[in-house]
């Protein structure tokens, strides 16, 4: 399956030129906590440009901060453009939209619950059926397109918009569609701020993801579009997908990373590469002490040439349900640009890791055979993807 074209947009700016200028530069784009009402002791990745985003009239009734950033990404590196030619040679009807959201237009509902509180009840703004639910983002990315075919959310909470490439993939192989829009999008809200505050893992220091002083997570906000075909055009491959669902916990993985490593071997199996053909890993990385632990453990036994890895979660932030498409995305700038991203933050590697030895802090440019993403979810929900050259 190839990537016919590819965006994405994030703290470090909008397009995947501004994603790779922060990759090649190894910067954060983090900044302290501006969004939560109440300031929270943390950083955040937040696209800035969302603020100043106004959707076309026949959008207006889907308008949130998600859907905003969703359009704000669609707009750039004529992702719209390339999607409508492919719509316009197969038919509308014939290319498919699968999205990963965790959060979807959860802050707008948010908004209409503190409105409800200080007046007493719903104004006719706050009471949009076709806006607060899950499906919403991807209903409106469809509707953007202007295409009719198969639509799904995928919502796996952080492995969310890895899991789609296995949907699209399965749509393309049983003939439902041509083509099919993969991404992912999150916006920052309220609750998912609070809800890893509560569970006390938000960092208060940029995320260092694997490094020997890390101490959380820096929550940020992105959103990422493939466009999959089954032809054999130009532009990077998906050569295999594994997922896996360990179960161990509610909110932690477990222990020995067997599902991080049934996940990765099973995306090596089905790619039909040996685990020696890998190159680049870009490694979910959360900045947690036990996750990154967990996939440290995952990723040394199972890779033991040590290829450059690297997590980059320092620089956008941990964007959740759009955190697959960006690791995709880091492997497609690995493999069309040789860029392989470092780990921006993390000066020193936890010499107790077992991956200390393959984790590049620093960024690199490489000719990339092969490169494999991670994404590990909540629940134990677990994705690896393999992608190499067409």
């Amino acid at each position: 399956m190839r990537i016919a074209h590819w965006t994405v947009t994030t703290a470090a700016g909008t397009g995947r030129d501004a994603f790779a200028r922060a990759l090649a530069a190894n910067a954060g784009a983090l900044r302290r906590d501006d969004f939560s009402r109440a300031g929270l002791d943390t950083w955040i990745g937040r696209v800035e440009a969302v603020d100043t985003v106004h959707l076309p009239p026949a959008l207006q009734a889907l308008d949130a901060r998600v859907t905003r950033l969703a359009w704000l990404a669609l707009q750039a590196d004529g992702f719209a453009e390339a999607v409508r030619r492919a719509a316009a040679r197969v038919g509308s009807q014939r290319v498919g939209v699968v999205l990963g959201t965790s959060t979807s237009s959860i802050a707008e509902s948010e908004a209409a619950y503190r409105r409800h509180a200080a007046t007493g009840g719903f104004s006719p703004q706050d009471l949009r059926p076709d806006l607060h639910h899950l499906h919403a983002p991807a209903a409106f990315v469809q509707q953007a397109l202007g295409l009719d075919g198969l639509s799904l959310t995928v919502s796996t909470a952080c492995a969310s918009s890895a899991k789609a490439f296995a949907v699209a993939r399965g749509w393309l192989q049983a003939g439902l569609a041509d083509a099919v829009v993969v991404g992912g999008v999150d916006s920052l809200c309220e609750s998912t701020l609070h809800g890893f505050g509560a569970l006390q893992l938000l960092a208060p220091n940029p995320c260092r993801p694997f490094g020997a002083d890390r101490q959380g997570i820096s929550i940020g906000e992105a959103a990422g579009f493939a466009l999959l075909e089954r032809d054999d055009g130009p532009g990077a491959r998906l050569l295999g997908i594994g997922e896996s669902s360990d179960a161990h916990h509610m909110s932690a993985p477990h222990p020995e990373g067997r599902g991080a490593r049934t996940a990765m071997h099973a995306a090596l199996e089905d790619s039909g590469l040996a685990p020696d053909a890998i190159d680049f890993v870009h490694l979910h990385g959360t900045g947690t002490r036990l996750n990154d632990a967990t996939e440290a453990a995952a990723v040394a036994g199972l890779l033991p040439h040590a290829p450059h890895a690297a997590a980059t979660k320092g620089c956008t932030g941990h964007t959740l349900g759009a955190a697959g498409i960006l690791g995709a995305a880091a492997c497609w700038l690995a493999l069309e640009q040789g860029l392989r991203a470092g780990t921006a933050n993390t000066a020193a590697v936890d010499p107790a890791l077992p991956l200390a030895l393959a984790l590049r802090c620093a960024p690199a440019t490489a000719p990339t055979r092969h490169a494999l993403a991670n994404a590990f979810g909540f629940g134990g929900s677990n994705v690896s993807l393999v992608f190499g050259h067409g």
